[in-house]
C-alpha cells in the first residue's frame, strides 16, 4: 500500500473492504444485479426515514411500494447547517465531510459516512486500472485548483504528496507558465494527467504553437483524464494530438464521487455500482433511453446523509444501449439553470450557444479561450483572451452564425480580457445566465 491508501485506513475508511464490495457487487449479473439494485434502494430509502429526521420530514409521502412517490431533492434543500442533516449515530466527528465547489450558484456542505467514502475511492481505483494506472505508483500531473487560505493550501498540498501526483496552477495560463510545465514534464516521470478541461485544453494549444507532442518529451505518459467542464469533440481532437496519450472524459461531482467514466471504446460508463441514475422530464418522470433530460442520482450506500433523487442540475441522457448493469451515458449537454431564455420564447441549453461561437472563434488562433453571459433577453457579452483584439471578420461571423441557430435581432458584445473569471476552485463556467 503507497501513502495514500495507509491514510485512508489510519483516518477510518476500510478501503480494502470496499475494493472487496464493489468486486461482489461486478459480479452480479442479469436479474441478480436488478434484485441487487432494486433492494439497495429500498433499504437506502427506508433507512433514512427510520434514522434521518430532516429526511423524514422532507420526505413524509413516500411510498417505498411506488419509488415515483419519493420527492426529488435539490441544492436548495440542503442549504442548512449540515447536523441538521445527519442521520442518528453520526456526528461531524465520524463522517467525511467536504463542500461542493459553489460552480452551481448553491454550495454547501455534506458528510458521507467512512464506508461510503471509501467505496467511492474503490470506483475510481477500479476504473484507473482500464489504462493501466495504479493509485499505488503512478505519478499524476494534477490541474486543479487549490484553496488559496493557509488551512486549505497546505491539506491539499500534504494530499498531493500522500497521492503521488504534482499539482499545475490553473490560475495562470500563460505562455511562459506552459513553458515551465514544459519543463515540469521533461523532468518528471509523470503517467497520467487528471485535471480541469479548460486548462489542459489551453496545454495543449501551447504545445501545437510551438509544434511539442507532449509524449514527445515525457514517454512514459500513458493517459489523460479530463473532468468537471465539458470535453468538446475539436477539443478531445486537439488533446489526443498534442499530448500524444488517449483522453478519457470523467463525469463526477464532489458529493457523489464518480458517475461515469469513459473505457477504451469510447462509451460512458455510468458507475452503477453505488448510485442509481436517472432521467427525469419536467414532471420527475423518467424518460426512456435516447431522451434528454434532468440527471437524478441516489447514492444507495450513504447511511451518513441522504442523496435521494437528488437533482444533480445537469441534462443529459442514457443510450439507447443501456442495461441494469452496464447503463452508458449518451451525452452531457450542460446544467439545467443555464439555459438561454430568448425573445420569440425559445429556450436553449447554453452550450448551444458556446458550442456555435466555439466553431468560429477556433478558427482563429489568436483566441486562446472565452465564455459567454447572458445579460439581458436578447443581449449576450463574449469575454475571450488573446493576444489581440478579435478582428471585424469574426466578429461579424460570430453575430451571423448565432442569428442562423438561435435567432435573429440578437445583441452581441465583444470584451477582451487578460484572463478569464474562474472559480474559487479554478473551474471556468463556459456558459452564465444573469437572467
Amino acid at each position: 500500500m503507497n501513502l495514500f491508501y495507509i491514510s485512508l485506513q489510519i483516518n477510518g475508511f476500510p478501503i480494502r473492504r470496499a475494493i472487496q464490495k464493489l468486486k461482489d457487487i461486478q459480479s452480479k449479473k442479469g436479474k441478480d444485479y436488478e434484485l441487487y439494485l432494486n433492494q439497495k434502494k429500498n433499504e437506502i430509502v427506508q433507512f433514512h426515514l427510520q434514522n434521518n429526521p430532516f429526511y423524514a420530514q422532507f420526505a413524509k409521502n413516500a411510498n417505498l411500494k411506488d419509488w415515483e412517490s419519493i420527492p426529488i431533492m435539490t441544492k436548495q434543500d440542503l442549504q442548512q447547517p449540515l447536523k441538521n442533516r445527519l442521520s442518528k449515530g453520526f456526528s461531524l466527528h465520524n463522517v467525511h465531510q467536504h463542500k461542493t465547489s459553489g460552480s452551481s450558484g448553491h454550495p454547501f456542505s455534506f458528510a458521507k459516512d467512512k464506508f461510503c467514502h471509501a467505496l467511492t475511492w474503490a470506483n475510481f481505483i477500479d476504473r484507473y486500472h482500464w489504462f493501466d494506472i495504479d493509485f499505488q505508483h503512478s505519478k499524476q500531473a494534477r490541474f486543479y485548483g487549490i484553496p488559496l487560505h493557509k488551512k486549505g493550501y497546505y491539506k491539499e498540498r500534504l494530499k498531493d504528496v500522500l497521492s503521488h501526483r504534482y499539482r499545475f496552477s490553473v490560475f495562470d495560463l500563460s505562455d511562459s507558465q506552459m513553458k515551465k510545465n514544459i519543463d515540469t514534464f521533461k523532468s518528471t516521470t509523470f503517467h497520467y494527467i487528471n485535471g480541469y478541461t479548460s486548462a489542459i485544453v489551453q496545454l495543449a494549444k501551447y504545445l501545437k504553437q510551438e509544434n511539442i507532442i507532449l509524449k514527445s518529451v515525457c514517454p512514459s505518459l500513458k493517459a489523460c483524464i479530463v473532468t468537471s467542464e465539458m470535453l468538446f469533440m475539436d477539443d478531445r481532437t486537439l488533446l489526443e494530438t498534442q499530448l500524444g496519450v488517449p483522453v478519457i472524459n470523467e463525469y463526477g461531482a464532489a458529493e457523489l464521487g464518480l458517475i461515469a467514466f469513459q473505457n477504451d471504446s469510447n462509451e460512458w460508463i455510468v458507475n452503477h455500482e453505488d448510485l442509481f441514475i436517472e432521467i427525469l422530464d419536467e414532471n420527475d418522470h423518467a424518460l426512456p433511453n435516447g431522451q434528454t433530460g434532468r440527471v437524478v442520482i441516489t447514492s444507495i450506500y450513504n447511511k451518513a446523509h441522504p442523496f435521494i433523487r437528488y437533482d444533480l442540475g445537469d441534462v443529459g441522457s442514457l443510450s439507447t444501449k443501456s442495461t441494469p448493469e452496464k447503463p452508458i451515458l449518451e451525452n452531457l449537454i450542460g446544467r439545467t439553470d443555464d439555459l438561454i431564455k430568448l425573445p420569440s420564447g425559445k429556450t436553449a441549453a447554453g452550450l448551444t450557444f458556446y458550442y456555435i461561437t466555439k466553431a468560429i472563434i477556433d478558427d482563429d488562433a489568436n483566441v486562446k479561450e472565452f465564455t459567454i453571459e447572458q445579460i439581458l433577453i436578447d443581449t449576450f457579452n463574449i469575454y475571450y483572451v488573446s493576444s489581440k483584439d478579435l478582428s471585424d471578420v469574426y466578429r461579424e461571423k460570430i453575430k451571423q452564425a448565432v442569428a442562423q441557430y438561435m435567432e435573429p435581432n440578437l445583441t452581441i458584445h465583444f470584451e477582451r480580457k487578460t484572463q478569464l473569471n474562474r472559480s474559487h476552485r479554478g473551474k471556468l463556467r463556459q456558459f452564465k445566465s444573469l437572467l
